[in-house]
C-alpha cells in the first residue's frame, strides 16, 4: 500500500510518500513547496511522476483544525468536507488552504480514499480547567467556545520520539513530563504527560499563544475591542490585523523571519527578537509549574531546530529551575540533538519533527478499521 501525505501550513506545504510492508512503514519521498505560486493540481502530479508514484493507495491530509466533532482523523466525505469548511474563520490561514489541496487531490486521485488528520485531535482530552474560558458558560456550550489545542501532529511526533529516545540517554528514572516547544512560521508550546496535553498556548484558534511570525499571540481582548472602536475595523480588518500584520513583522516593521531580525542592528527588530523569546521563557516556567517539572524540555519546528540564538535566548539563566543549556552543544546541534550540560537536571533536546509520519500511520489505521 502507498500512501501519499499532503501537509499544508500556513506558509508552505510538505509532500511525502510512504509504502507499507507487512507492519512496517517506509518513506518514499518528501519535498517542502513554498504556498506562494503553487498551483496544488500541478505540483501534486510533477511529485507523483518524478518519484515514480503510479498507483496510491490512500492521501492523507494535515487538517489544523476540526472542532468540537471532529476529534479523531476519518475518511473524507462530503459532511467531513463541509465540517472543515464551517471551521474556516477559526483558521484562516489554514482550513482554507487544506481544503484546496483536498479538493485537488480528489481531481488528481480519482477514486482514491483520503483521510484527514487533525492537528486539535491530540488536545480531545485537555483536562476541563486547561480548556475552558471564564465566558458565560451558556454561552460557550452554544457556540463550542473552548480551547482546542493545534500543533497536535507536531508535538506527539516530539513526544514520541523523545521516548524512543530515553532508553539510550536517560540518566535514570524513566520520564513522563515533557514541555514540547514548535517554533516556526506558527509557534505552539505544549505541557506533556504520560503523553496526554495537560496545557497547551493555542486555543480557540492558532492566534491565541506565543508571539510567531505574523501573528500577535496573546493580546488583551480589551485592546482589541478598542482598536475596533478608534480605528473604526470591520472583524474581518481585525482578523487580517492580528493574524497577518503582527507577529514578528508587525513589531519590528521589517520581517517576519526571526533569522533575518537577529542579523539586524535595527532598535524594533531587536525588541520584536527579545519579545519573541521572552514569551516563550514565561510559558516554559508556566508549563514547569502545570507540570510540577519536567524530564525534558524538547524543540522543533523550522525555528526551534535551525536557530541556536533563539533556543539560548529562551533557556539562558534558568539553572534556578533544574535547566541548563551547553552552548556549544546547542550551536553545534544537527538533527536529533541533546544540548542540555551534563549537570542539567532537566534534558533539552533538538528533535526535528516529522508530522508525514504521523499523517502515515493514521491513514493506515483509517483505512484498516
Amino acid at each position: 500500500m502507498t500512501i501519499l501525505t499532503i501537509n499544508t501550513g500556513s506558509s508552505s506545504v510538505r509532500l511525502g510518500a510512504f509504502v507499507r510492508n507487512g507492519d512496517m512503514l517506509t518513506e518514499l519521498a518528501g519535498t517542502r513547496h513554498d504556498l506562494s505560486g503553487c498551483e496544488p493540481q500541478i505540483t501534486l502530479k510533477e511529485f507523483m511522476q518524478t518519484h515514480g508514484l503510479e498507483e496510491i493507495s490512500v492521501a492523507a491530509h494535515r487538517v489544523v483544525h476540526g472542532g468540537a466533532k471532529l476529534i479523531a482523523s476519518r475518511r473524507l466525505d462530503r459532511e467531513v468536507e463541509r465540517e472543515i469548511e464551517h471551521l474556516a474563520p477559526l483558521a484562516p490561514l489554514h482550513n482554507p488552504v487544506a481544503l484546496r489541496w483536498i479538493r485537488a487531490a480528489r481531481e488528481v486521485l480519482a477514486g482514491v480514499a483520503q483521510v484527514a488528520v487533525f492537528d486539535t485531535a491530540f488536545f480531545a482530552t485537555l483536562p476541563e480547567p486547561a480548556r475552558t474560558y471564564a465566558i458565560p458558560y451558556a454561552l460557550a456550550e452554544k457556540h463550542e467556545l473552548r480551547r482546542y489545542g493545534f500543533h497536535g501532529l507536531a508535538h506527539q511526533a516530539m513526544w514520541r520520539r523523545w521516548q524512543e529516545l530515553q532508553s539510550a540517554h536517560s540518566r535514570g528514572e524513566r520520564g513522563s513530563r515533557v514541555i514540547s516547544v514548535q517554533l516556526g512560521a506558527g509557534c505552539s508550546i505544549t505541557a506533556i504527560e504520560d503523553g496526554l496535553p495537560r496545557d497547551t498556548s493555542m486555543g480557540f484558534s492558532p492566534l491565541e499563544g506565543l508571539m510567531m511570525a505574523v501573528r500577535s499571540g496573546d493580546i488583551d481582548p480589551g485592546l482589541i475591542t478598542f482598536l475596533q472602536r478608534q480605528e473604526n475595523l470591520t472583524p474581518e480588518q481585525l482578523d487580517q490585523l492580528l493574524n497577518q500584520r503582527s507577529g514578528l513583522l508587525g513589531v519590528s516593521g521589517i520581517s517576519g523571519d526571526i533569522r533575518e531580525l537577529l542579523k539586524s542592528d535595527d532598535e524594533r527588530a531587536r525588541l520584536a527578537v527579545d519579545l519573541y523569546c521572552y514569551r516563550v521563557r514565561k510559558y516554559v516556567g508556566a508549563y514547569l509549574a502545570v507540570l510540577g517539572g519536567a524530564q525534558a524540555i524538547v524543540f522543533g519546528g523550522g525555528v526551534g531546530e535551525n536557530v541556536p540564538a533563539v533556543r539560548e535566548k529562551i533557556l539562558t539563566g534558568m539553572q534556578w529551575c533544574g535547566v541548563e543549556i551547553d552552548l556549544e552543544r546547542n550551536h553545534g546541534s544537527n538533527g536529533t540533538s541533546l544540548i542540555s550540560s551534563q549537570t542539567s537536571r532537566v534534558e533539552v533536546w533538538v528533535i526535528p519533527v516529522n508530522e508525514a509520519t504521523i499523517l502515515a500511520r493514521e491513514a493506515d489505521v483509517v483505512m484498516a478499521a
